[in-house]
């Protein structure tokens, strides 16, 4: 990783970098249409992306709706995992719901993925409940996860 990374808030030029990470992360990776939709109508939508040396590594997406914020996504290239990168897009991603004066944040995590699970945790996550059948590629069930802000 070269020494040029740093966090900002996404644009639409950022979307094929966004797709290039989502496709090497998920074995049913959003469109780029669903990201440019994000971008570009979604009122509640906020990314932010992790740029090395000008090149997407990473990215988080929320939807901050009155006091509730809902990570959407959050995917880190493969060979860029273990740096903390997931870890320091959530923390801003954390932020931002603050100063929006959001009061708690979820998300769902397959129940499988005790990597990011594990990250959820340390931030403050605790479990919620179980969402059956939730992921359409293999039926996997979704754990919810919440922290209060």
């Amino acid at each position: 990783m070269g020494q040029g990374m740093q966090i900002r808030q996404m644009t639409l030029d950022d979307v094929d970098g966004v797709v290039y990470v989502e496709e090497r992360s998920f074995s049913h990776p959003w469109t780029r249409e669903a990201f440019e939709n994000e971008m570009r109508t979604n009122q509640f939508a906020t990314y932010f992306v992790a740029e090395d040396d000008g090149f997407i590594i990473g990215y988080c997406g929320q939807w901050l709706i009155l006091d509730e914020s809902h990570v959407t996504n959050i995917a880190v290239l493969p060979n860029y995992r273990g740096y903390k990168i997931g870890e320091t897009l959530l923390k801003k991603a954390i932020l931002y719901a603050k100063l929006g004066r959001a009061k708690r944040m979820s998300l769902e995590v397959r129940v499988s993925n005790e990597v990011a699970q594990n990250l959820y945790r340390k931030l403050g996550f605790q479990n919620g409940g179980i969402r059956k059948n939730y992921y359409t590629d293999n039926h996997e069930d979704a754990l919810v996860m919440w922290v209060n802000l």
